[in-house]
């Protein structure tokens, strides 16, 4: 097989019909031979209802229903597991997302033998101020963080080698940062494509204000879990010997001035008295909670039942 699409969605019943009779026909004209994989998120209007009826006419159509809205890292999660083709394709299901992209795709991803091709839209039909300027920001702070160098990287429209979708776990609102975690994954050969931006035909957006919030959140925790997901030491254990230093470094001092008043016959104020000591007892103290926070980061990552997958790249 080809090509696999994952397409997930919720309450787009006005579109699938529209949408998967043109991706049929795209892979046709293309003599492309694939599977559409429609995972239905929990929606509350009569999405279900239409692929379920379409499932005669497109043989090649597969349907899978949540009990309720997980959220679209769940639903690509779970249509990564149960693809077929050689390269897979992500695309959203409001037709903002033009089929006629697929051959371009699969065509980049042969030729230049890519792990992931992001799309761009580089003419957006967005509103500016709500999703078009915060949306470009967003990719800036990603692009400076994360080190690669692509310019949408919440574009609903992406490819895939079947081994990178195979590799990576998303979940939360990770979807936005599948790039990221491809990259940590060792799929270092990351493409771009420019895609046509399409207005919105049917229903309305169903991401709202919150995810100003929740996308700088999953950045932290992506970079974090990117870096020290395998070695949670290597930062607690850093952090909390520094700090557990510089509060034994004030304590000492504090006591090595005292010592030398009592040596002197100098009046010499309690050492409890000054402030130094009491920040040095803190930061020694909050120092050996974070280096026993990474011992325990340690424990957990040692005993993960994941921790060495996919460090083989070939074998025979």
């Amino acid at each position: 097989m080809d090509i696999s699409i994952v397409i997930p969605l919720f309450n787009e019943a006005d579109s699938l019909s529209e949408l998967v009779s043109w991706i049929h026909k795209v892979l046709k004209e293309n003599k492309l031979s694939g599977e559409i994989i429609l995972i239905d998120d929990g929606s509350t209007d009569n999405s279900w209802e239409v692929i379920s009826g379409m499932r005669n006419t497109y043989p090649d159509l597969r349907g899978i229903r949540f009990r309720r809205n997980f959220g679209k890292s769940a639903a690509l999660h779970t249509g990564f597991q149960v693809v077929k083709g050689d390269i897979v394709i992500t695309m959203d299901a409001d037709l903002q997302d033009s089929p006629e992209e697929i051959p371009g795709f699969y065509k980049m991803m042969k030729e230049g033998d890519y792990d992931l091709i992001s799309g761009w839209k580089k003419k957006r039909y967005d509103p500016l101020f709500t999703k078009n300027i915060p949306s470009k920001f967003y990719n800036f702070t990603v692009r400076i963080i994360s080190g690669i160098k692509l310019h949408d990287f919440n574009c609903g429209i992406k490819a895939y080698k079947r081994r990178v979708v195979k590799s990576v776990e998303i979940y939360g609102d990770m979807h936005r940062y599948i790039p990221v975690l491809s990259k940590w994954a060792g799929f270092k050969k990351i493409g771009e494509r420019v895609v046509q931006h399409q207005e919105r035909k049917y229903g309305y957006t169903k991401f709202g204000m919150e995810r100003f919030m929740r996308g700088p959140l999953d950045l932290l925790s992506v970079m974090f879990i990117s870096k020290y997901g395998k070695r949670p030491m290597h930062l607690f254990g850093t952090l909390g010997t520094l700090m557990f230093i510089i509060g034994f470094a004030m304590a000492a001092i504090l006591g090595i001035n005292k010592i030398m008043a009592v040596r002197h016959n100098v009046l010499a104020p309690l050492v409890t008295s000054s402030a130094y000591f009491y920040i040095g007892l803190t930061s020694m103290i909050i120092g050996s909670f974070l280096f026993l926070s990474g011992f325990l980061g340690e424990l957990i990552s040692r005993s993960s039942a994941d921790r060495n997958r996919y460090l083989i790249e070939e074998e025979f």
